[in-house]
């Protein structure tokens, strides 16, 4: 394990282009080109170029926009040893996001509704 999340912390220092300490999604995925380290933890846990952009939201956890290097090393760390289906890890990432979107919603339209 220790093992591992040193190899996944140095893969994050290679992807943070700028040196910012945080990872942006144009360096997650300039980073996928060109890292054939991160390459090939993306090929284990079948991530191709289409499915970035959920990945960065699901390693996103604070939703600041930017991973760190903790989000980083924990998220690939997981998804590689608990995760026995990548596709799946995405869909409940995709089918929480929709939950959160639509009790928002409900919220917003309750107000409305309250004040007619």
């Amino acid at each position: 394990e220790i093992k591992e999340k040193k190899a996944l912390n140095k893969i994050f220092a290679k992807i943070d282009v700028d040196n910012s300490g945080a990872v942006s999604f144009d360096e997650l995925e300039l980073g996928a080109r060109r890292i054939a380290e991160f390459r090939h933890w993306l090929r284990v846990l079948d991530i191709d170029s289409a499915d970035l952009r959920e990945l960065f939201l699901m390693v996103d956890q604070d939703r600041s926009g930017e991973i760190d290097p903790e989000e980083f090393v924990e998220a690939m760390y997981r998804m590689k040893h608990t995760e026995s289906k990548t596709a799946t890890r995405f869909v409940k990432h995709m089918v929480t996001d929709i939950a959160r979107k639509q009790n928002a919603i409900e919220k917003v339209v309750e107000q409305k509704l309250s004040r007619l």
